[in-house]
């Protein structure tokens, strides 16, 4: 019998990320305390909260002006003019705004509540919020060289966030940035149990693996923002989380 088994770890004692860190050294320093050392087609995933906070994502509320169209929404959504005035900045494009939702095109190209924009486990304040990182696939980029030069390689990473979900309840994991291996796995022409090809089968491995770590990595005060997934059998590359969007013709939301 061929049995197929997954492991995914939580790493401890990763300590509070500061703007300005050297978040890829502290990937690789991370996992060498915890003990554990990856392999050759392992993944690490990452938080995209601790990536936001090293690279200086920060904004203080307090400091944001509000522009007339940023109060206009606001009094539409009943939230802060100041995190508008943030969620448009963020966005190409306002998919839906009532009250208690905005939901946008995040210039990153997908849709999102909020542009992503998080406020918890920043600082412990009301008024910190979290921006999403400039260029996710680029972090995750950085930190698999890091990766790869300290342990061997090739290591896989995967930066994560949260999101919603238009016809279910909850937030999954989902992924941001892919560096090392093909996130999306088109399956069109491969044969299911009885011979039937498949015509339309996609695998978003890397989304995948996002939902999966983000049992481990948690919402709340679990403190674990990295995840060593082993047990894959991955198709190596360079990777990107564009493959995972639709284009914008295909995209029902556009």
């Amino acid at each position: 019998m061929d049995a197929r088994a997954v492991t995914l770890i939580g790493v401890p004692g990763v300590p509070m990320v500061q703007p300005g860190d050297d978040l890829p050294a502290l990937v690789v320093d991370s996992l060498g305390r915890a003990g554990l050392q990856p392999q050759a087609a392992d993944v690490v995933v990452v938080t995209s909260k601790i990536v936001s906070k090293a690279e200086g994502q920060v904004v203080d509320l307090r400091t944001v002006d509000p522009s007339d169209r940023a109060r206009e929404l606001a009094a539409v959504t009943e939230k802060e003019p100041e995190l508008v005035e943030l969620i448009l900045r963020e966005s190409t494009q306002i998919v839906r705004a009532v009250p208690g939702v905005l939901l946008v095109r995040h210039r990153l190209g997908f849709m999102s509540a909020n542009a992503a924009i998080d406020r918890s486990n920043a600082d412990g304040t009301d008024h910190t919020a979290l921006l999403m990182p400039v260029d996710p696939d680029a972090s995750a980029v950085a930190i698999k060289d890091a990766l790869d030069a300290a342990f061997g390689g090739p290591i896989g990473v995967v930066v994560t966030d949260t999101h919603g979900r238009p016809f279910r309840r909850g937030n999954i994991g989902v992924a941001v940035g892919v560096a090392g291996f093909e996130g999306v796995v088109d399956m069109v022409g491969s044969h299911d149990l009885f011979g039937r090809e498949l015509k339309a089968t996609i695998v978003p491995i890397a989304d995948e693996i996002a939902a999966a770590s983000a049992l481990v990595s948690g919402e709340t005060s679990e403190g674990l923002p990295l995840v060593l997934v082993r047990g894959l059998t991955l198709r190596l590359a360079k990777g990107g989380s564009d493959d995972l969007l639709f284009p914008r013709d295909r995209d029902l939301f556009a």
